[in-house]
């Protein structure tokens, strides 16, 4: 039997298998992968010899002890009826957006299989994702702390209640898209007042990134730090003020409101 059997080894399956097998949490030997695409699969095999590649998810969820739901949310229910009969006593974990606990409960408990919600984002594939894991779970609780461990491997996790998951799509499920598109208009910006493209980008990001920094090591207060760069009078407060004049904190609002409810229409499906 394999510890975890991971469906899927696309963009973040393929950095579920990657993170785990770099950090030492799961060895080789003890990870299955299941792809339709043999690509996907290579990706993984190529540097990890050991782990077990298969096309089969019917397969693999008959030697697998924990099954990780890396699919597209629209193929989940498919995935899961194609391994039915080797569902019983797993522990399935998706990452699917859309599919709240309640139905994962209405799919998965009738095949006799417990279950977790969570949340991942596509930082993970360079070991600093954030994850959510569902409060609402029918795993053990030595499955559910294994289950916290995988996605440690990739970054960092939080527990919160099923209520609260529209948020969680919203400020960092998706979100990796917004500040993609922040770093590219800084650049496009700097561009503009002559710093070529290639230091522009890499100074939009390496800001960015510090600046996430300074709140997650310091635990101080965002409005704080904003305060502490903009002098009286100076460039900053110029900056903010246009910014502010423009609707920066109001489209940012309206964005993540929308993807909270579109989140919330998936999860009626």
């Amino acid at each position: 039997m394999k510890k975890i059997g991971l469906i899927g080894a696309g963009s973040m399956g393929g950095a579920i298998a990657r993170g785990l097998l770099e950090s030492g949490y799961v060895r080789a030997a003890e990870l299955a992968v299941c792809d339709p695409k043999v690509e996907a699969l290579e990706a993984v095999t190529r540097d990890w010899p050991q782990v077990t590649a298969l096309t089969s998810a019917d397969d693999l969820a008959g030697i697998s002890e924990m099954i990780i739901l890396a699919v597209k949310p629209y193929l989940l229910e498919q995935v899961v009826n194609a391994c039915a009969d080797n569902l019983q006593g797993k522990a399935v974990v998706s990452i699917a957006a859309g599919w709240t606990a309640s139905r994962l409960a209405a799919l998965l408990e009738p095949l006799g299989a417990r279950w977790l919600r969570v949340m991942p984002n596509t930082p993970a594939l360079v070991g600093e994702g954030m994850t959510a894991l569902c409060q609402e779970n029918t795993l053990t609780k030595a499955e559910l702390d294994f289950a916290r461990g995988v996605f440690d491997a990739l970054g960092k996790t939080v527990v919160l209640p099923e209520r609260m998951f529209d948020g969680v799509v919203a400020v960092s499920g998706s979100s990796p898209a917004y500040v993609y598109m922040l770093i590219e208009t800084m650049a496009d910006a700097a561009v503009r007042e002559g710093i070529p493209w290639a230091e522009a980008f890499r100074m939009a990001a390496q800001s960015v990134l510090g600046s996430a920094l300074m709140v997650l090591n310091t635990g101080t207060h965002p409005a704080a730090l904003k305060d502490a760069v903009c002098s009286p009078g100076g460039t900053t407060i110029d900056a903010v003020a246009a910014l502010e004049e423009s609707g920066f904190r109001a489209a940012i609002f309206k964005g993540m409101k929308a993807c909270a409810d579109k989140s919330r229409e998936m999860g009626k499906a």
